[in-house]
C-alpha cells in the first residue's frame, strides 16, 4: 500500500469522517487493513498515494487543492523521523513515530490541517493525557 508520510498520522487519528462518501469508504478500507494486520507493509511515497486516490481535492498525480500544505506536512514528518521512500512495516513505523512524537512536533506538522482540531489525532498518537 502506498502512503505519503503525513498519512501515517491520519490513519491513526481517522474516525470515519472525510471529504466525500467515496473518500470515507476508501479511507475506512485502508485504515481497517493497516490497523487490523500486524504485518501490513506501507511504501512511503512523497506524492499522491492510495488515500489520495479517492479524495475530491486531488487535481492530478502529485497535485491537489492543498498541495503546499500537504507537501509541508510530509516534509516535516519525514525530517523529524528520517523517513525515506521505501517499504516499512506499518505498525513498527507508527510505534516508532508515536514514541518519539511530542505535542509541539505534532502541532508543527498538523497545526494547519482542517481535520486536526476535530480529529482523534492527538489522543491516538500522543496518548489520552497528552498536553505538550
Amino acid at each position: 500500500m502506498k502512503l505519503r508520510p503525513h498519512h501515517l498520522l491520519c490513519t491513526q487519528g481517522y474516525s470515519g469522517k472525510g471529504y466525500s462518501p467515496e473518500f470515507v469508504e476508501n479511507m475506512t478500507r485502508i485504515t481497517k487493513i493497516l490497523r487490523g494486520s500486524p504485518t501490513a507493509l506501507v511504501n512511503i511515497v512523497f506524492s499522491t498515494d492510495d488515500i489520495c486516490a479517492h479524495c475530491p481535492k486531488k487535481l492530478g498525480e502529485d497535485n491537489c487543492e492543498r498541495n503546499a500544505e500537504v507537501k509541508r506536512m510530509d516534509s516535516k514528518l519525514a525530517a523529524y523521523f528520517g523517513l525515506e521512500e521505501k517499504v516499512y512495516a506499518y505498525r513498527q513505523l507508527t510505534a516508532q513515530i508515536n514514541a518519539g512524537m511530542t505535542g509541539r512536533m505534532l502541532d508543527d506538522i498538523c497545526g494547519e490541517c482542517s481535520w486536526y482540531p476535530v480529529s482523534a489525532c492527538r489522543r491516538k498518537i500522543l496518548g489520552d493525557g497528552a498536553l505538550s
